[in-house]
Formats: structure tokens, C-alpha cells, sequence
């Protein structure tokens, strides 16, 4: 079975011929599987959102293809337009992009865009805005009275009230208090497990990534550095500093524990920081 979704040797350059061109893409291939939760990182003009562009369409590849479940999604203008669908992408502050006199309305258009009957429609939304935390009350209300937290959940229903196969999220919590990243995650967590959707986010957290990704995709500077777990990847710890990434907070830790003599390896998330502990500890006790 093809991946849901395939990247080969794709290529962007912007304004090609002026003064300002700027390569954006270099040759970047990669395979995603569906389920799949993919965290894309890498520092402020690496390509990472002009990557997550050509994932539905939205910008046409210099070079390369863009493939879903096998096939070119520029291979007719159809099949172009059914990769906008297919293919979720939820912008950066996605809440900017709400117009509608009402909730109801937002999370609507996606779905009424395609085509659907009134009772489909209807049913996605509910269901939409339901995985989202929004309640039957606020579908009736402007979204512009609503929080910051509750106008990005907002954004986010729009895009799966059309049951993308694939979800791009292009820093879904930048902006948000710690309870509002974390309500906006679980969401996303939710609609992946009730559509065994694949999903792709673009995130400056590491910890977020390090938590909730399957794999990573580095970027730097229009090319892909890394690929790999979460542990391949934070393993390599200083060449993502060298890069001028982060790495998460426990993994600076244990690398400062390592430096200081003791033995432990880096460790990338709470849980295994705890476990290591616990074997440091039992293991001084049995010396």
C-alpha cells in the first residue's frame, strides 16, 4: 500500500529572476504513513511553512511531486482541488481568518464548499466542533465574542468539519496560554484517533514534539536534515544547537547530569526521565 502521502525531491524557489530570489525548497523527499504524527521543526525561514503549502496544493512545486496515496496531486486540476480536501491546513493564527456571523457558520463553510447536503454539513459541524470542546450554545454565537482559545478551536473545527485524511497544522498553539496549547493539542490528538487521521505539525515546542510525534522532520536552511524518532533525533542533541534549535528541557538536564559524571543517557520526555532516575537510584542502592 502507497504512503497517504509522499514528498519527492521537491523544489521551491520564490521570485525567480528578480533581486529577491530566494530558494525556499531544496530537493526534500519523505514519506508519510496514514496515522501517522509527524512534528516538523527547524528555525524561523528553514521552509517549513512553505513545505506545509505544497502538502494540499496551495503552491505548485519548481521541481518534484507531490504525491497522495500514490498519486500526483497536480496530475489534473480534479485531482488538485480534491487535495485541498483530502489535505487539511490549519495557517498560523488561524482564528485571524474567521469571518462568519456565527460559529456555526465558520465551521460550515469547508463543508459546504464541497459540495455537500444540508445534513451532512450539519453533522460535521456538530461533530467538528464537539471534538473541539465547543459546545451546541456557542455555535450560535460570534466567533469574535469567544477567547483567543476558543476562536482557534474554532479555526481548527472549519478545517476538520471536512474530515481531511491528512491535518497540516502550522503552529497551531503559537500565542496561547499553557491551558489553551493544551486543550488545542488534546483536540488535535482527538480528531486523529476518531479519523485514524494522519497528522503533520509544524511546532517551535520540543517538548510538545518530543510528547506527541511518531517522527521528525528537521529543517534547515530549504533542506531536510534529520528525519526520525524522537529519540534519533534529540539524541543528536547538538548538532539541533548548532542549527540554532531548542531541545527540550529535560533533555538539557540530562545532558548537564552526563556532563557532571553521572550515568545517564538524554532522555526526551517526563516519563523516561523518571524511569532513568529511578534506574540510577536502584542501581546506587544495589552498589
Amino acid at each position: 500500500m502507497a504512503p497517504i502521502l509522499e514528498v519527492r525531491n521537491l523544489s521551491h524557489t520564490y521570485s525567480i529572476g528578480t533581486p529577491f530570489e530566494h530558494k525556499a525548497l531544496e530537493n526534500i523527499s519523505f514519506a508519510v504513513e496514514r496515522g501517522e504524527f509527524i512534528g516538523v521543526i527547524g528555525h524561523t525561514g528553514s521552509g517549513k511553512s512553505t513545505l506545509m503549502q505544497h502538502l494540499n496544493g496551495l503552491l505548485k512545486p519548481e521541481a518534484g511531486e507531490i504525491l497522495l496515496d500514490g498519486v500526483d496531486i497536480w496530475a489534473n486540476k480534479k485531482l488538485t482541488r480534491q487535495s485541498r480536501f483530502r489535505v487539511g491546513l490549519v495557517f498560523q493564527y488561524p482564528e485571524y481568518q474567521l469571518f462568519e456571523e456565527t460559529v456555526y457558520k465558520d465551521i460550515a463553510f469547508g463543508p459546504k464548499n464541497m459540495g455537500l447536503k444540508s445534513a451532512e454539513v450539519d453533522r460535521r459541524v456538530r461533530e467538528a466542533a464537539k471534538l473541539v470542546g465547543l459546545t451546541d450554545e456557542q455555535l450560535e454565537v460570534s466567533p469574535f465574542d469567544l477567547s483567543g482559545g476558543q476562536k482557534r478551536r474554532v479555526a481548527i473545527a472549519g478545517v476538520i468539519a471536512m474530515e481531511p485524511e491528512v491535518l497540516v497544522l502550522d503552529e497551531p498553539t503559537a500565542g496561547l496560554d499553557p491551558e489553551g496549547r493544551e486543550e488545542v493539542l488534546s483536540n488535535i490528538e482527538a480528531y486523529r484517533r476518531s479519523k485514524n487521521a494522519t497528522i503533520m505539525m509544524v511546532s517551535h515546542s520540543m517538548n510538545d514534539v518530543a510528547r506527541l510525534a511518531d517522527r521528525l522532520l528537521v529543517m534547515n536552511d530549504a533542506t531536510l536534515a534529520m528525519e526520525g524518532t524522537p529519540e534519533q533525533v534529540f539524541t543528536r542533541a547538538q548538532e539541533l544547537v548548532d542549527m540554532g534549535l531548542d531541545i527540550p528541557e529535560i533533555t538539557k538536564l540530562f545532558l548537564q547530569l552526563k556532563k557532571l559524571g553521572l550515568l545517564v543517557e538524554p532522555v526526551y520526555t517526563m516519563d523516561q526521565a523518571v524511569d532513568a532516575l529511578r534506574e540510577l537510584r536502584e542501581g546506587n542502592a544495589d552498589a
